[in-house]
């Protein structure tokens, strides 16, 4: 509906105005993407109290409090966190301190991971843990509209998909259903590394970690002026099963 005929404007723009409230990245991206027009982007600036006043760090902040979690998760000195008095703070709104892209693999949960609260991270998993266009337009999100400073690529020890796909590549396995298409995701991650020394495994799982920190870093125009402004960290780690311990590799 035109905003001429629309019976309650002024309503239709407080809600765009909420929406855009904690954009940490600022409405000149979205205004570069030719999202939003200039008078919602005014909108946007209004500053605004977060619903979470400690999430507002900047991206080094942010990997420094990530990394301090996990060593509070491996020796088992995780936080009790009150999950109550979290609910009612989140009703209006979130602002995730890190957007993690991790593999679904039931046996890696980046929350208890890094000990974090409701409204610390906004995950997305699929399995194999590489970048998909819904994906990215997720982690996009989390930066632009809710205002995260940091994206953490969560790679694992003894990944399903990563195993299936160097099957795929080595032996011609085809696999029923969907799943050729998280082998065919993998693919190139695998390929670069398979003459190389070592566990193939071991270096195709961070070769896809590096390979999809790559493409976000490249990632346009969101995540791009994001990281020139010095606004986003963009990182890459791998999961150790026994331990619980996150190794930063990118």
């Amino acid at each position: 509906m035109c905003e001429p005929c629309d019976p309650k404007p002024a309503a239709k723009l407080n809600e765009r105005r909420q929406f855009l409230r904690l954009a940490g990245l600022g409405a000149g991206a979205l205004l570069l993407a030719g999202i939003l027009p200039n008078r919602i982007i005014q909108a946007a600036e209004i500053p605004s109290a977060p619903p979470k006043p400690k999430n507002v760090i900047t991206p080094d902040q942010a990997l420094k409090r990530l990394m301090e979690g996990n060593d509070r998760y491996v020796s088992g000195n995780s936080v009790t966190h009150d999950f109550k008095d979290e609910r009612e703070a989140l009703v209006s709104g979130q602002n995730p301190f890190v957007a993690v892209l991790s593999c679904s693999d039931s046996r890696i949960a980046p929350e208890y991971a890094f000990d974090t609260a409701r409204g610390d991270l906004f995950a997305v998993r699929v399995a194999g843990n590489f970048v998909t266009d819904e994906g990215l337009a997720s982690i996009e999100y989390g930066v632009a509209v809710l205002g995260t400073p940091l994206i953490l690529v969560l790679g694992h020890e003894r990944c399903g998909a990563i195993e299936a796909g160097i099957k795929a590549v080595k032996d011609q396995t085809v696999f029923p259903g969907h799943i050729p298409k998280l082998t065919d995701a993998l693919k190139s991650s695998i390929e670069t590394v398979i003459k190389q020394p070592g566990d193939i495994a071991e270096n195709a799982t961070e070769q896809n970690v590096k390979d999809s920190v790559e493409r976000l870093k490249k990632a346009t125009p969101l995540l791009t002026d994001a990281l020139a402004r010095g606004k986003l960290k963009i990182v890459g780690g791998i999961y150790r099963l026994a331990t619980g311990k996150v190794e930063l590799i990118a």
